[in-house]
């Protein structure tokens, strides 16, 4: 783990190299403001602003180091190549380039068999820029619970939250289990919209902005409750930093620390990656703010894709990600959510078992196991609302598919 001093220099040199002027030519850029936290839930940052801020989400709020490890696991070109595709969706005609430009795409990366088939960085960003996940992290966060229940440091998946939260005993989660806060169906009332300030999202990034430990999780133990544990499914960000509550409780470790143990120096990454902290050396936030490269998104996925084992030893439990990623019922009502997964609903039957981490703004991970297809997207769209979006991601995501089979 790198020493305070070490890690801090490195943070203020990427935001000093983030905000110097660059010369193209002859001509002097400006440099780029970095956005804060308001600003980026309301979606008010300009192009540029937005892309050099996701691109340094380390600057947000405070950071653990995620530590790599090992020899890199090297992603071959693949002698296939996707040069374009075309489709419609909505009723309209689109292509390649109209998902990258409108769809203002800063990193796609699409993994055949293992291979890389295409791989495009666009909006100024490289192959090192360690960006955002966003809420692809709660997939990521999903994993680890996997690992602890595998490790027997989470006994039952229908364990009670509070057996290894204790600070959330005496409220609203006293009876809501594992599963239910990786279902998000807690039970428990909460308006996760983004851009308004009355919000729960938005009471809890105000939260956030304090930087005081345990103030996330006593916020979450005094909400009120709107169902059962069970009945009812409802997004909850602050549920699923629960999750990171969670995963520290039974472990005994950082969030970023687990992380690394258990998947990110194991797998080849190339780089170290970051995770935003409550408070300096407080609690993970698991349900989003993991900054990592597209290539290491990648490596995750592949790594999902190959059923949760690393060098033949699994680390989750068998059936773990088929469990994961399928729909789940919640009083009759089928819903398309898993544990801190998203299912492809049934619109293209290549998507069949297919499922897909998701974050705010277009950053995706799509996991297709029978078509043996990750498809990594990072994207800088202008709103928190990815239904935003001018083409529609699993759209894109069929076509491809099809292209490739």
């Amino acid at each position: 783990m790198p020493s305070f001093f070490s890690h801090n220099f490195r943070r203020f040199l990427s935001i000093l190299f983030a905000v110097l002027p660059v010369a193209i030519g002859s001509v002097p850029v400006a440099a780029q403001q970095l956005a804060g936290a308001r600003q980026v839930f309301d979606g008010t940052m300009l192009p540029g602003v937005e892309v050099a801020t996701f691109s340094h989400s380390d600057t947000l709020f405070p950071i653990n180091v995620v530590p790599r490890g090992g020899p890199v696991r090297g992603l071959d070109r693949s002698q296939q190549t996707l040069s374009n595709v075309y489709f419609k969706a909505d009723g309209q005609d689109f292509d390649l380039f109209d998902y990258l430009a409108d769809d203002r795409v800063a990193g796609l990366l699409i993994l055949k068999n293992g291979k890389v088939v295409r791989e495009d960085y666009e909006l100024g960003i490289g192959p090192d820029t360690r960006w955002i996940s966003f809420s692809m992290a709660k997939s990521i966060s999903s994993v680890l619970v996997g690992a602890a229940i595998k490790q027997g440091l989470i006994a039952s998946i229908d364990d009670p939250v509070i057996k290894y939260v204790p600070a959330l005993k005496g409220g609203v989660y006293d009876a809501v289990t594992v599963r239910n806060l990786l279902q998000m169906a807690s039970g428990v009332k909460w308006d996760e919209t983004y851009t308004d300030p009355r919000s729960d999202r938005r009471k809890l990034l105000e939260i956030q902005l304090k930087g005081k430990p345990g103030t996330i999780v006593e916020f979450m133990k005094n909400l009120p409750r709107a169902a059962a544990p069970g009945s009812l499914w409802n997004y909850s960000t602050g549920e699923s930093f629960l999750v990171g509550a969670l995963i520290e409780g039974a472990t005994h470790k950082p969030l970023a620390t687990y992380l690394s143990e258990t998947l990110w120096s194991q797998l080849g990454m190339e780089q170290d990656a970051t995770w935003w902290l409550e408070s300096p050396g407080g609690m993970g936030l698991a349900g989003s703010g993991l900054g990592a490269t597209m290539r290491d998104f990648g490596r995750f996925g592949e790594f999902v894709l190959e059923d949760g084992a690393i060098r033949g030893e699994r680390v989750v439990p068998e059936g773990w990600f088929q469990e994961s990623g399928k729909p789940h019922e919640f009083s009759g009502k089928s819903v398309d959510y898993g544990y801190l997964w998203w299912p492809i609903p049934k619109s293209d039957p290549i998507h069949e078992g297919a499922f897909q981490a998701v974050g705010i703004f277009g950053q995706h991970i799509y996991i297709n196991p029978q078509e043996k297809l990750v498809i990594v997207v990072l994207s800088a769209r202008p709103k928190p609302d990815s239904a935003r979006n001018v083409v529609p991601d699993t759209a894109f995501f069929a076509a491809v598919a099809h292209a490739l089979k």
